[in-house]
Protein backbone atom coordinates (compact mmCIF):
# COMPACT_ATOMS: atom_id res chain seq x y z
CA UNK A 1 0.00 0.00 0.00
CA UNK A 2 1.29 3.43 -0.85
CA UNK A 3 2.20 5.87 1.93
CA UNK A 4 1.60 9.28 2.71
CA UNK A 5 4.48 11.02 3.93
CA UNK A 6 4.17 14.25 5.97
CA UNK A 7 6.05 16.77 7.07
CA UNK A 8 9.11 15.87 9.23
CA UNK A 9 9.07 19.53 11.03
CA UNK A 10 6.33 21.68 12.77
CA UNK A 11 4.48 24.37 10.44
CA UNK A 12 4.82 28.03 12.35
CA UNK A 13 1.90 29.12 13.48
CA UNK A 14 2.51 32.05 11.42
CA UNK A 15 2.20 30.70 8.17
CA UNK A 16 -0.32 31.55 6.30
CA UNK A 17 -2.29 30.10 3.06
CA UNK A 18 0.34 27.26 1.52
CA UNK A 19 2.57 28.48 -1.10
CA UNK A 20 1.76 27.14 -4.52
CA UNK A 21 3.59 23.95 -5.13
CA UNK A 22 4.46 22.94 -1.61
CA UNK A 23 3.00 20.00 -0.64
CA UNK A 24 0.33 20.06 1.37
CA UNK A 25 1.21 19.55 5.54
CA UNK A 26 -0.39 18.09 8.07
CA UNK A 27 0.05 17.91 11.89
CA UNK A 28 3.58 17.49 12.89
CA UNK A 29 4.27 13.99 14.56
CA UNK A 30 7.94 14.16 15.18
CA UNK A 31 10.28 11.07 14.66
CA UNK A 32 7.17 8.80 13.20
CA UNK A 33 6.73 11.24 10.20
CA UNK A 34 10.69 11.54 9.98
CA UNK A 35 10.98 8.12 9.79
CA UNK A 36 8.10 7.16 7.08
CA UNK A 37 9.62 9.83 4.86
CA UNK A 38 13.07 8.60 4.84
CA UNK A 39 11.73 5.22 3.79
CA UNK A 40 9.16 6.88 1.56
CA UNK A 41 12.52 8.66 -0.16
CA UNK A 42 14.66 5.33 -0.29
CA UNK A 43 11.70 3.37 -1.46
CA UNK A 44 11.39 6.33 -4.86
CA UNK A 45 15.04 6.43 -4.88
CA UNK A 46 15.30 2.71 -5.95
CA UNK A 47 12.32 3.03 -8.14
CA UNK A 48 13.77 6.65 -9.87
CA UNK A 49 17.14 4.75 -10.08
CA UNK A 50 16.61 1.49 -11.38
CA UNK A 51 13.73 3.40 -14.10
CA UNK A 52 16.45 6.67 -15.64
CA UNK A 53 19.65 5.68 -13.46
CA UNK A 54 21.64 7.39 -11.32
CA UNK A 55 21.70 10.98 -12.80
CA UNK A 56 17.83 11.44 -12.61
CA UNK A 57 17.42 14.43 -11.26
CA UNK A 58 16.79 14.03 -7.20
CA UNK A 59 13.35 16.26 -7.67
CA UNK A 60 12.02 13.21 -9.37
CA UNK A 61 12.51 11.19 -5.98
CA UNK A 62 11.10 13.98 -4.01
CA UNK A 63 7.88 13.81 -6.26
CA UNK A 64 7.65 10.21 -6.54
CA UNK A 65 7.97 10.12 -2.60
CA UNK A 66 5.26 12.46 -2.02
CA UNK A 67 7.20 15.18 -0.56
CA UNK A 68 8.91 18.76 -0.70
CA UNK A 69 12.36 18.81 -1.92
CA UNK A 70 13.51 20.64 1.77
CA UNK A 71 12.05 17.36 3.06
CA UNK A 72 14.72 15.45 0.96
CA UNK A 73 17.36 17.77 1.61
CA UNK A 74 17.01 17.19 5.51
CA UNK A 75 17.52 13.40 5.37
CA UNK A 76 20.50 13.03 2.47
CA UNK A 77 22.17 16.34 1.59
CA UNK A 78 22.96 14.72 -1.62
CA UNK A 79 22.92 12.82 -4.43
CA UNK A 80 25.43 10.04 -2.54
CA UNK A 81 23.58 9.97 0.71
CA UNK A 82 20.50 9.13 -1.20
CA UNK A 83 22.35 6.29 -3.02
CA UNK A 84 24.06 4.94 -0.14
CA UNK A 85 21.33 4.60 1.96
CA UNK A 86 19.18 2.77 -1.05
CA UNK A 87 21.91 0.22 -0.92
CA UNK A 88 22.37 0.19 2.63
CA UNK A 89 18.69 -0.92 2.96
CA UNK A 90 19.37 -3.29 -0.06
CA UNK A 91 22.26 -5.06 1.99
CA UNK A 92 20.20 -5.17 5.36
CA UNK A 93 16.87 -6.92 3.54
CA UNK A 94 19.44 -9.32 2.60
CA UNK A 95 20.92 -9.70 6.05
CA UNK A 96 17.74 -10.01 7.48
CA UNK A 97 16.45 -12.92 5.06
CA UNK A 98 20.00 -14.24 6.15
CA UNK A 99 18.94 -14.29 9.69
CA UNK A 100 15.81 -15.34 9.60
CA UNK A 101 14.95 -18.66 11.60
CA UNK A 102 13.91 -20.23 8.44
CA UNK A 103 16.57 -19.20 6.32
CA UNK A 104 17.80 -21.27 3.54
CA UNK A 105 20.51 -20.41 0.82
CA UNK A 106 18.09 -20.49 -2.09
CA UNK A 107 15.58 -18.12 -0.57
CA UNK A 108 18.66 -15.51 0.77
CA UNK A 109 19.32 -15.65 -3.27
CA UNK A 110 15.67 -14.62 -4.23
CA UNK A 111 16.17 -12.01 -1.59
CA UNK A 112 19.36 -10.86 -3.03
CA UNK A 113 17.96 -10.93 -7.01
CA UNK A 114 15.10 -9.17 -6.10
CA UNK A 115 17.27 -6.37 -5.18
CA UNK A 116 19.67 -6.71 -7.99
CA UNK A 117 16.33 -6.42 -10.51
CA UNK A 118 15.01 -3.92 -8.18
CA UNK A 119 18.50 -1.62 -8.04
CA UNK A 120 19.35 -2.66 -11.68
CA UNK A 121 20.98 0.96 -11.77
CA UNK A 122 23.15 0.36 -9.11
CA UNK A 123 24.71 -3.02 -11.07
CA UNK A 124 27.17 -0.55 -12.30
CA UNK A 125 28.81 0.86 -8.97
CA UNK A 126 29.93 -2.57 -8.37
CA UNK A 127 31.89 -2.97 -11.78
CA UNK A 128 33.51 0.67 -11.64
CA UNK A 129 37.27 1.25 -11.39
CA UNK A 130 36.82 3.96 -8.75
CA UNK A 131 37.84 7.00 -11.05
CA UNK A 132 34.79 8.19 -12.00
CA UNK A 133 32.56 10.46 -9.66
CA UNK A 134 30.65 8.10 -8.03
CA UNK A 135 33.91 6.31 -6.60
CA UNK A 136 32.69 7.48 -3.04
CA UNK A 137 29.64 5.19 -3.36
CA UNK A 138 31.51 2.65 -5.28
CA UNK A 139 33.83 2.02 -1.94
CA UNK A 140 30.78 2.13 0.15
CA UNK A 141 29.40 -0.51 -1.91
CA UNK A 142 31.80 -2.67 -1.27
CA UNK A 143 32.55 -2.20 1.90
CA UNK A 144 28.32 -3.64 2.10
CA UNK A 145 29.51 -6.12 -0.16
CA UNK A 146 31.64 -8.13 2.22
CA UNK A 147 28.33 -8.32 4.13
CA UNK A 148 26.30 -9.57 1.64
CA UNK A 149 29.03 -12.33 1.57
CA UNK A 150 29.42 -13.05 5.04
CA UNK A 151 25.19 -13.33 5.06
CA UNK A 152 25.67 -15.84 1.76
CA UNK A 153 28.24 -17.63 3.17
CA UNK A 154 26.44 -18.65 6.81
CA UNK A 155 23.81 -20.89 4.47
CA UNK A 156 26.03 -22.75 1.79
CA UNK A 157 25.05 -25.97 1.96
CA UNK A 158 27.78 -28.20 3.19
CA UNK A 159 27.06 -31.65 1.91
CA UNK A 160 30.14 -33.34 1.46
CA UNK A 161 31.52 -30.82 -1.01
CA UNK A 162 28.72 -31.07 -3.78
CA UNK A 163 27.88 -26.88 -3.38
CA UNK A 164 25.71 -25.02 -6.00
CA UNK A 165 28.77 -22.18 -5.67
CA UNK A 166 32.22 -22.05 -4.02
CA UNK A 167 32.66 -20.32 -0.65
CA UNK A 168 35.53 -18.02 -2.77
CA UNK A 169 33.57 -17.47 -5.56
CA UNK A 170 30.11 -16.15 -4.24
CA UNK A 171 30.56 -12.95 -5.13
CA UNK A 172 31.80 -13.71 -8.42
CA UNK A 173 28.89 -15.35 -9.23
CA UNK A 174 26.76 -12.31 -8.14
CA UNK A 175 28.81 -10.06 -9.89
CA UNK A 176 28.12 -12.39 -13.22
CA UNK A 177 24.77 -12.60 -12.47
CA UNK A 178 24.19 -8.60 -12.13
CA UNK A 179 25.88 -8.65 -15.65
CA UNK A 180 22.75 -10.36 -16.62
CA UNK A 181 20.25 -7.79 -14.96
CA UNK A 182 19.44 -5.87 -17.79
CA UNK A 183 16.31 -5.00 -19.66
CA UNK A 184 13.37 -2.73 -19.74
CA UNK A 185 11.40 -3.76 -17.72
CA UNK A 186 11.49 -5.61 -14.48
CA UNK A 187 10.08 -8.64 -15.83
CA UNK A 188 12.70 -9.02 -17.90
CA UNK A 189 15.32 -8.26 -15.36
CA UNK A 190 14.14 -10.63 -13.29
CA UNK A 191 13.62 -13.48 -16.52
CA UNK A 192 17.53 -12.77 -17.42
CA UNK A 193 18.81 -12.61 -13.88
CA UNK A 194 17.57 -16.12 -13.08
CA UNK A 195 18.53 -17.84 -16.64
CA UNK A 196 21.99 -16.61 -15.20
CA UNK A 197 21.67 -18.78 -11.95
CA UNK A 198 20.45 -21.45 -14.04
CA UNK A 199 22.93 -21.54 -15.97
CA UNK A 200 25.92 -21.12 -12.80
CA UNK A 201 23.83 -24.45 -12.00
CA UNK A 202 22.46 -22.26 -8.85
CA UNK A 203 18.85 -23.13 -7.21
CA UNK A 204 17.37 -19.62 -6.55
CA UNK A 205 14.17 -19.48 -4.25
CA UNK A 206 11.13 -16.36 -4.83
CA UNK A 207 12.62 -13.47 -5.97
CA UNK A 208 10.76 -11.05 -3.38
CA UNK A 209 11.95 -8.66 -1.01
CA UNK A 210 11.94 -9.56 2.76
CA UNK A 211 8.98 -9.53 4.73
CA UNK A 212 9.81 -10.73 8.08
Amino acid sequence: MTQHPVSDRPQPASEGRQPVGEERRTANHGPKAAARNRAALVAAAREIYAEHGLDAPLSAIARRAGVGQGVLYRHFPDRAAVTTAVLEENVREVEQAAAAEDATFAGVLGVLTWHLKESAAFIGLLHADGSDRHSGVRAHALALSRRVERALRAHLPDDGGHRPVAADDLMLAVAMVSGAVTGPSHEERERRALAAWRLLGVEVGPVRPFSG
